[in-house]
C-alpha cells in the first residue's frame, strides 16, 4: 500500500517539474508565513516579563507597530503563496487532463468497444476534478502548515527541551490512528468514483437515447436505476464522511493529554523558579500554535488520501496500453492509387471465435467493391482493419504495396474517407462540419464538396446558411440531410479509398435516391468498399463480395453470382420475391 501511494506521489511531482519556479517562490513565502508565527509565539515571553511586568511608554508605543508589521509581513507571505502554489496545481491538473484525453483519443477502437462513454467521461472530469482539489488548495496547506510546524517545534525545543518531550508524547500516538483513517478514506473513495462513473453512464445513455426512452415509456425504470445507483454513492460517501469527521475529534483528545501535561509540569518549573511565568507562556503559546497545524495537515491527509485514490484510476487509465501504434520503421504512405490487397486476414475480438478467418482477396485501384452477407458475418470489421481501427491478428493488409502495419497511422487516414451508418455530426456549424475533414480547406472547396453531396440547396434555405448551428448530432437536420452533410465531409476529403458502411441504410425512398447521387459524385475515381444490405443499391458494382462467418464464400458480378445459383441468389430472391 504504501509503495503503490509512493510510485502516485513520485508520478505526480513529475507533472509538477514544468513548474518548479512557481512552486520555489510559494516555498520562499511560506517561509515568511512560518516564520511570522514563530515570531510571535517568541515574543510572548518579553511581552509577559517586560511589557507587562515593567511597562515603559516607549516599549507601549512599539506593540502596534510589531503587532500590525507581522500581520502586514504574514499577508504579503502568504498571499504570495497561494496565488503561486494554486496556480501551480491548477497547471499540474491541466497538464494531467490534457494527457488524459490525449491518452484516451489514441486508443484502438476495441477499447472504445468495451469501456462506456460515461465511465471514460467520469475519469476525465470527476476523478481529475477530485486530484484538482489536493494539487492547489491542498497542496498550499501543507507547505505553509508544515513549514510552520517545524518552526514551532524548533521553538520549543530551544525554549526548553524538557517541556518539549512532554508535549510530543502524545504525537506517536496520533499518527496511528491518522494514517488508518487516510487508508480507509482513500478506499471508499475509489469505491465511490465508481459509482460516478455509473452515474455519468447511466446520464449518457438515458439523455444520448431520450427519444427511446420517451417512445417505450421509460422514463420510471431509467429513474429507478438512477436512484439506485446514487443511493450506492451515498452509502459509499457516508463511509468517508464518517472516518473524516473523526479525525478532528480524535485530535482534540490525543491534543488534550500533552497540553495537560505541560501545564501541570509547567506550573511545578514556574513555583520552583527554574522558568518565568513569560516563558511558560511563550512555550504554552507556541504548543497552542502547534497543535493547530498539526490537526490541519491530519486533516488534509485526509484529502490528499482522496485524491490518491483518484490518481490511481487516473494512472490506471493513463497505463492503458495502446492496442494500435506505429512500428519504429514506420514510414509516410504516398499518394495512393488505391490499389488495396488483403493476405490471409485472420481477426477475433479478445478470446472470442475468429470475425475474419484467413480472408484474401485482391482489388485493382478505381473499383467499387461491394460487401454483402448476412449481420455478424464480418463486413464492418473487414472495412474497420483497412481503416486500422484494429490490427489483424495474422495476416497483412496492403495498399499500393505497402503493409499498413508498417506506414504511420496518420498518413493512412489521409488517404480514406469514411461514411458511416451512424451520421455523426459536431454541435457546430454546418461549415465546420463538413470541413472538419479538412481544416486548411477553403469556403470555395467546402461549398463545392456540399454542391457535389446534393447539399448546399437545403444549406442556402437555413437562416444562416453554412454559418447555421446544427444541435446536438445535428439534430436540427432530417436522416437524409444529415447523411448528405456526412457525403460532403467525405468529398472534401479527397481520399483515393472510399469506405461506404450502410450510408443509407435508415433513410426513406425518396432521400435514399437523392443521396445515391451525391454517393455517384463520391466515387468517381476511388476505389470504394460498400456495405449494403439492400441489393439494389450495390447492382452496379465491380465485384460484389459475398461473406459468411467471417469468410469469402462468393465473389462476382451482380449477374455472375444470380446465375452460380447460391448465397447471393437466395439473398436477392429473399429482398425482390414479390
Amino acid at each position: 500500500m504504501a509503495k503503490a501511494n509512493s510510485n502516485v506521489y513520485k508520478r505526480l511531482l513529475g507533472y509538477s517539474k514544468p513548474y518548479t519556479k512557481r512552486i520555489i517562490y510559494a516555498m520562499i513565502a511560506s517561509l515568511g508565513v512560518a516564520g511570522v508565527d514563530v515570531s510571535i509565539a517568541k515574543l510572548v515571553q518579553p511581552f509577559v516579563d517586560y511589557v507587562l511586568e515593567t511597562p515603559t511608554q516607549s516599549l507601549v508605543n512599539l506593540v502596534p507597530l510589531v503587532v500590525i508589521g507581522l500581520a502586514a509581513i504574514k499577508g504579503f507571505s502568504r498571499y504570495i503563496q497561494e496565488y503561486f502554489i494554486k496556480t501551480a496545481g491548477q497547471l499540474v491538473v491541466q497538464d494531467l487532463r490534457n494527457d488524459l484525453y490525449d491518452h484516451t483519443l489514441d486508443l484502438s477502437m476495441g477499447y472504445f468497444s468495451k469501456s462506456p462513454v460515461g465511465t471514460i467521461i467520469s475519469r476525465i472530469l470527476n476523478d481529475v476534478g477530485m486530484l484538482q482539489k489536493s494539487a492547489a488548495d491542498e497542496l498550499v496547506t501543507v507547505v505553509r502548515e508544515g513549514l510552520t510546524l517545524i518552526g514551532l517545534i524548533g521553538l520549543l525545543f530551544y525554549n526548553d527541551w524538557r517541556l518539549a518531550l512532554v508535549a510530543f508524547i502524545v504525537l506517536p500516538v496520533a499518527v496511528i490512528p491518522a494514517t488508518q483513517i487516510g487508508r480507509r478514506i482513500k478506499k471508499y473513495v475509489r469505491k465511490s468514483l465508481s459509482n460516478i462513473s455509473n452515474l455519468t453512464s447511466i446520464l449518457q445513455e438515458s439523455f444520448s437515447g431520450i427519444k427511446v426512452v420517451k417512445a417505450f415509456g421509460a422514463e420510471e425504470a431509467e429513474q429507478d436505476k438512477f436512484h439506485k445507483e446514487n443511493w450506492n454513492y451515498y452509502l459509499r460517501m457516508k463511509k468517508v464522511i464518517r472516518y473524516d469527521s473523526a479525525t478532528a475529534p480524535i485530535m482534540e483528545l490525543l491534543s488534550s493529554f500533552g497540553a495537560a501535561g505541560v501545564l501541570w509540569y509547567g506550573i511545578h518549573r514556574v513555583m520552583v523558579g527554574d522558568i518565568t511565568k513569560g516563558a511558560l507562556m511563550s512555550f504554552i503559546a507556541a504548543m497552542g500554535m502547534m497543535y493547530g497545524p498539526m490537526k490541519r495537515l491530519i486533516k488534509t491527509n485526509n484529502t490528499i488520501q482522496k485524491a490518491v485514490g483518484a490518481a490511481e484510476r487516473v494512472f490506471e487509465m493513463l497505463d492503458t496500453p495502446r492496442d494500435v501504434v506505429d512500428v519504429d520503421e514506420a514510414i509516410v504512405l504516398p499518394p495512393s492509387r488505391g490499389h488495396v490487397c488483403f493476405e490471409n486476414v485472420q481477426f477475433s475480438y479478445g478470446d472470442e471465435n475468429p470475425v475474419l478467418n484467413n480472408f484474401s482477396v485482391d482489388v485493382p485501384s478505381g473499383k467499387m467493391i461491394a460487401l454483402v452477407g448476412a449481420s455478424g458475418a464480418g463486413k464492418s470489421t473487414l472495412i474497420g482493419l483497412l481503416a486500422r481501427f484494429y490490427d489483424p491478428t495474422s495476416g497483412v493488409i496492403r495498399i499500393d504495396g505497402h503493409d499498413i502495419a508498417k506506414v504511420t497511422q496518420n498518413s493512412l487516414k489521409q488517404q480514406i474517407a469514411l461514411v458511416d451508418q451512424e451520421t455523426f455530426l459536431f454541435h457546430d456549424t454546418l461549415y465546420n462540419n463538413i470541413r472538419y475533414s479538412r481544416v486548411d480547406a477553403t469556403d470555395e472547396q467546402v461549398e463545392q464538396a456540399a454542391k457535389m453531396a446534393y447539399a448546399d440547396e437545403f444549406i442556402n434555405e437555413m437562416p444562416e446558411g453554412y454559418q447555421t448551428q446544427i444541435g446536438d448530432r445535428g439534430v436540427r437536420l432530417s436522416g437524409g440531410q444529415r447523411q448528405r452533410i456526412c457525403i460532403a465531409r467525405a468529398i472534401l476529403r479527397d481520399a483515393p479509398i472510399l469506405l461506404l458502411d450502410e450510408a443509407t441504410s435508415a433513410l426513406d425512398t425518396e432521400s435514399e435516391t437523392v443521396v445515391q447521387h451525391a454517393l455517384a459524385n463520391l466515387m468517381k475515381e476511388r476505389t470504394t468498399f460498400v456495405i449494403a444490405h439492400r441489393l439494389s443499391t450495390i447492382m452496379h458494382a465491380d465485384e460484389i463480395l459475398v461473406m459468411a462467418d467471417g469468410a469469402l464464400v462468393e465473389r462476382g458480378t451482380h449477374q455472375q453470382l444470380l446465375d452460380a445459383e447460391g448465397t447471393y441468389r437466395r439473398l436477392y430472391d429473399l429482398q425482390f420475391r414479390d
